[in-house]
Formats: C-alpha cells, structure tokens, sequence
C-alpha cells in the first residue's frame, strides 16, 4: 500500500481531466488567489527588504508590521481620479494593462504546486492542468506580455509612451530570445516539455562512472546545466523588467516611460502586472531548475517530506527565496545603460547560450560510448574550446594621440577651437567698457562721496 501511494505522488498528463467541475474552479481560484496575494505581499516585502538594507524601517504603520500598506495603496489608486488623454485609443488604451495582468496569471495555470492529494476523497495533482507543451505555453504567455506594453505606449496618443513602450519591447524581445534558448537544454536533458514531467525527471540524480566508481549527480538542473539556469535568471529578470534592468520606466532617462498616460486603476494594472509577472517567473524557475515541489537536501532524508501537502511548502519556500534575490538585485545593483544592456543581451548572452546547446548536444550523442572513449572525446573537447578562448582574436582599442597631434590633423576651415591651457582670454569689448565706465557722484547735502 504504501508503495502504491509513493508511486502516486508523482502526477501524469492522464491524470489531468478527470476533476469534477467544482474541483477545476477551486484550483483556478487558487492559482489566481496564489498570484493576487503573492503579488500584494510581494509589495510589502519588498518595500521592507529594501528598508532593512538602505537602513531604514519601511512601511511599518498600516496594519501589523504594515501588512495592510499595500492595501491601502490599493484603496488610494482606485480613488485617484482616471484620466484619459484627448488622441488617445480609448479601446485598446483600456485593454492594455488588463492584457499585461492577464498573461502573467495565465501562466499559473501550467505550474505544479505539489503532487497529487486527496481532496474531499478526489486524488488529484496539485495543478490547474498541464499538456505535454506545457513549457511553450508559459513562454507564450510571456511573450503576450509584450503587446499590453507596446499597445499601452502606442494608445496613449503621446510621443513619450510610445517611444518608451518601442524602448521596452526591444528590452523584453531581445531577453526572451535568450530565456528560449536556455530552456533548450532542459528539453534535451528532460526529455519532455511539460511541467509535471520536469519536475518528475529532477526526482532522482543519475550515476555517473568514472574509473570504476559510481558517483552520485545531484537532480536539480540548477545544478547539472548551471550555464543554463544563470542565463535563464538574467534573461528572467530583463523579461520582467526589474532592476537592474528596470529600463522601460528609468526616471532618471524616461517620463515613465510607456505608462506616462495611465493613473488610477489602469496604472495599478500595469504596477500589478510587473510583480504578478516577478512571482510567476519565480515559480517557472524553481519548476525548471529547482526541482518543483520537492524538498531540497537535506530534507528529503526525512522519507515523508514529500508526500501529502508538504511540497507545497518547499514550493513556496523556493518562490520566496526567488522573490528575495530579485529584491536583493534591486537594493544593491545600479541601472544599466540602455546600449549596454542589450549589448549584453545579444553579443554575450546569446552566444554563449548558442555554444553550451552544442557542447550539451555533444556530450547527449555520446552517452552510449564506453566510459574511456567519452572521457577522451571530452577532454579534447575541452582542449580545443579552451585553446580557441586562449587564442581568439581581441579588439585592441588604437591608442589615443596627444591633444596637439589631434588639432594638427583637423582638415581646413574646421570649428575653431578653445585655447589648449583652458584659459579663456577676456573679451576685448569687456575691456572697452570698463575703461569708459566714469564714477558717478552722489551728493548728500554738502558731503559727497564717490560711488
């Protein structure tokens, strides 16, 4: 009996469509009611992580310990007055932000939560529904995202939004490219894009063989494809638009860039759809490299911590530790500049990405090989790549001439330029005149004095 309830734990696609109506809108409300009150502690979180590391106490009046901050932010945004620009799109300017919250929790409905339970005597997975593209569907839902930013700048009727809406979709396009590539590797090592399926595969590490010994692999992809996971994160938090790369509202550089138009409700929409995303892709990370709902080491020595309703709370205690280094990120990194943020994107992310598929593809097609001639081809491999890293040709800056050199070498008729000491000469009219300047008298009775 209890091998047959072990075996249970982990769900199947078969296992999907079979709940009662009752049971499948009791999971829908779930999943939106996770993503609505992580969103709203989310907030609150932050704004005290960020506190305690600038020193200072945070929102701490409102409420225990300012839980109900939040709320009233709410309360007092909904009262604000809606203003709705003359040339704007009314239809598509109030669509937009409700197309931004509704991608974000749509993504939910994919994540597994724990394993199968009994609820009201129905075994059931702990998931809203999964198929066997289950992966796609998140990064469908994410690239949907897209359009309630690019719609809310070009709606608005205004050059700011739509400049800043076009700034931040290159910034979301260009870090989802990079996000695709790296779950690549985890369709290759898992063998399946749905979620439920993911989770399953990092249940268990392999052995690997080296000289006779076998030695225990940790499951989690976190760890067996590490490129993968630090590239998926960065790429994680450039989709998300959070700090550092918060680009798409920078105050310092825009006038809030695509949101300039929006107050009221559809402002807190557009607010809630940033953190609804932050908490969504932090439960996608720990789904694909953290091993889902099951319990990290050394928990998993205890053999009932991952049966019943305890994943649930490994599960959410991954998405907090997420949610923690995104704050984290934001208290202690400065902003990128634009050109340097997608430079990053295209010219390092993305190649090394491309790079680690191959060297991942590579190692795949020669796991049926005897354990020697594996060995052999991956250290020559390895020579190879290391060699053409020693070796590759680097841009060397020219150096710069001298300043002189550098006003000898100006064509003719150039701009004239300013004295090379930096000492400006006074002007000659300022001379003139105040060698015109007579004293003025002003006399006082029978004293005058000069002035």
């Amino acid at each position: 009996m209890n091998a047959v309830y072990l075996a249970a734990q982990d769900p199947t696609l078969a296992d999907f469509g079979k709940d009662p109506w009752w049971l499948v809108l009791g999971k829908i409300v779930f999943a939106f009611a996770f993503g609505l009150l992580a969103t709203l502690l989310g907030v609150w979180f932050e704004r005290r992580v960020v506190g305690r590391m600038a020193v200072r106490p945070g929102p701490n009046q409102v409420g225990p310990f300012g839980l109900l901050q939040t709320l009233a932010d709410g309360l007092k945004m909904a009262f604000k007055e809606d203003i709705l620009p003359r040339a704007a799109d009314k239809v598509v300017f109030f669509f937009a932000p409700t197309i931004s919250v509704i991608s974000a929790v749509t993504a939910l409905s994919v994540i597994p939560f724990g394993p199968k339970v009994s609820i009201f005597g129905h075994w059931t997975p702990l998931q809203v529904t999964d198929v066997s593209v289950a992966v796609l569907v998140i990064l469908a839902c994410s690239s949907m995202g897209v359009y309630g930013i690019v719609l809310g700048g070009w709606a608005s009727g205004s050059t700011y939004p739509l400049l800043g809406g076009l700034r931040s979709s290159a910034q979301m396009i260009s870090y989802e490219v990079a996000m695709g590539l790296s779950i690549v590797a985890v369709f290759m090592t898992a063998g399946t894009m749905s979620t439920s399926g993911i989770v399953a595969k990092q249940a268990n590490g392999t052995q690997l063989s080296i000289g006779g010994f076998d030695l225990p692999t940790p499951g989690w992809y976190a760890i067996l494809l590490l490129p993968s996971f630090i590239i998926f994160f960065i790429a994680m938090v450039g989709e998300t638009n959070r700090a550092p790369f918060d680009l798409p509202e920078a105050e310092s550089e825009l006038v809030a860039g695509f949101m300039t138009e929006y107050s009221s409700l559809k402002f807190a929409l557009f607010m809630l759809s940033e953190y609804v995303a932050m908490v969504t892709m932090s439960a996608v990370t720990t789904t694909l490299f953290l091993g889902g709902w099951r319990a990290p080491w050394p928990i998993t020595l205890w053999s009932g911590a991952n049966e019943g309703w305890w994943p649930m709370l490994w599960f959410f205690g991954k998405v907090i530790l997420l949610v923690f280094v995104f704050v984290w990120l934001r208290g202690t990194l400065p902003r990128l500049r634009y050109d340097q943020f997608m430079r990053f994107g295209w010219k390092v992310l993305l190649p090394i990405n491309l790079v680690w598929i191959l060297v991942l593809a590579g190692l795949r097609s020669i796991e049926d090989w005897q354990t020697r001639d594996r060995l052999l081809v991956t250290a020559i491999g390895a020579g190879v790549l290391l060699l053409a890293t020693l070796f590759w040709p680097s841009r060397k800056k020219q150096p710069t001439p001298p300043p002189q050199e550098q006003v000898d070498s100006r064509p003719y008729g150039s701009f004239p330029l300013p004295p090379m000491d930096l000492q400006v000469p006074p002007s000659p009219r300022t001379r003139r005149v105040v060698a015109e300047r007579e004293p003025a008298n002003v006399v006082a009775g029978s004293e005058s004095r000069e002035v």
